[in-house]
């Protein structure tokens, strides 16, 4: 595994050229555990069909020698409409981990998001002095759950975000067939998990035994209401494809919601998350702000994605392939690259702010 300022990573000319080194880098388990899916995979690939589908409609004859991408999320400024996604065990990938991510996103400018399962403590990462939301699992015990939440709160971060996809893990057939385990360098940082994850099974994820054991499967819309009324920070929630589920958020005091299926990674056979955006966008019109993850590979499908509705982007796997591949560097390298192509993909489409994004007009090929 790299340990920093890997020459792969700053050779890269777009996402696809870390994806290639990462997967060299990692061990094939834990590459596994990063790029697979549940079941046959058929959302994993489909998000990627289906962002490939959209085709823009560019606009000519418009001054874009000068274009920003500056906006704001959640209220705090962002050079970018983009966030990093939380992403569990980054040590996996990188010694530094977490720290290396909050530390480019930072010197980036746009916001990280901390998962329950970071394998840093949350503190640390919000002294790195960048914007910092807490992603939030709903666990077994309702008052540990809200204990993170305040702990996150008392830390610094900026908001809370709660996914609501994962009752328990998918059923990721990669890591199942690897009896895939956690290293012992590697823990949850912020829960006390004892030996559960790291524990080797005959023919079982022990990582999918152990948040089965751990997360709460009765996560309901009171819930939602219960954390509404207990954190002053703003609420986003994430994993809903419905505009049903979108419309009751809102109803719930969310601020924002993400439109995600977890990468792939939670229903095999769920909608991509680009095809769910339009709906859920007029659905909740100004009343909260939208965000999409799942599948976005390049500053192209940052600018799809606002063109049919969203605010801004969760970039996921393609963080971790810059961890993997150069620590700090190999992901800072990442989020210039998405900042080049944003800004390259706006003034061919004729776009010199983000405002011009959002009115583009799509098509789309037949599936």
């Amino acid at each position: 595994m790299s340990s920093g300022g890997d020459p792969g990573a700053g050779a890269a000319h777009c996402l696809a050229d870390l994806e290639r080194a990462a997967a060299a880098a990692l061990p094939p388990d834990v590459w596994d555990f990063l790029a697979g899916g549940s079941g046959a995979e058929t959302t994993l690939d489909a998000n990627r069909a289906a962002l490939s589908r959209v085709f823009l409609i560019p606009r000519a004859l418009r001054d874009v020698a000068r274009r920003t991408t500056d906006t704001t999320l959640l209220g705090a400024p962002a050079r970018l409409p983009v966030a990093t996604a939380p992403v569990a065990y980054q040590r996996l990938f990188h010694p530094d981990g977490e720290l290396a991510v909050a530390r480019a996103a930072k010197t980036a400018g746009v916001p990280f998001t901390a998962s329950t399962l970071s394998s840093v403590p949350i503190e640390e990462l919000t002294a790195v002095g960048g914007t910092v939301w807490f992603q939030l699992y709903w666990l077994r015990d309702t008052a540990r759950t809200l204990d993170l939440v305040r702990r996150a709160e008392d830390a610094g971060c900026r908001a809370v975000v709660l996914t609501v996809d994962v009752p328990w893990m998918g059923r990721r057939l990669r890591d199942v067939r690897n009896r895939f385990a956690l290293p012992d360098h590697v823990r949850a940082a912020n829960v006390a998990t004892g030996t559960a994850a790291h524990t080797r099974l005959a023919d079982a994820s022990a990582v999918a035994a152990h948040t089965g054991e751990a997360f709460s499967a009765s996560l309901t819309w009171a819930s939602v209401e219960t954390l509404r009324k207990r954190t002053r920070l703003p609420l986003v929630l994430k994993g809903l494809l419905a505009p049903e589920d979108a419309r009751q958020a809102v109803e719930c005091g969310a601020d924002a919601v993400v439109v995600s299926n977890h990468g792939g990674r939670q229903l095999d056979g769920a909608v991509p998350s680009i095809d769910a955006l339009p709906d859920i966008a007029r659905v909740v019109g100004d009343r909260c702000e939208v965000l999409l993850d799942s599948g976005v590979r390049g500053g192209t499908d940052v600018l799809r994605a606002l063109a049919l509705g969203a605010h801004g982007v969760l970039l996921g796997r393609p963080v971790a392939w810059g961890l993997a591949t150069g620590g700090e560097a190999g992901v800072s390298r990442v989020l210039d690259l998405v900042a080049d192509e944003l800004r390259d993909a706006m003034g061919l489409a004729g776009c010199p702010t983000l405002d011009d994004t959002r009115r583009l007009r799509t098509t789309r090929t037949p599936t």
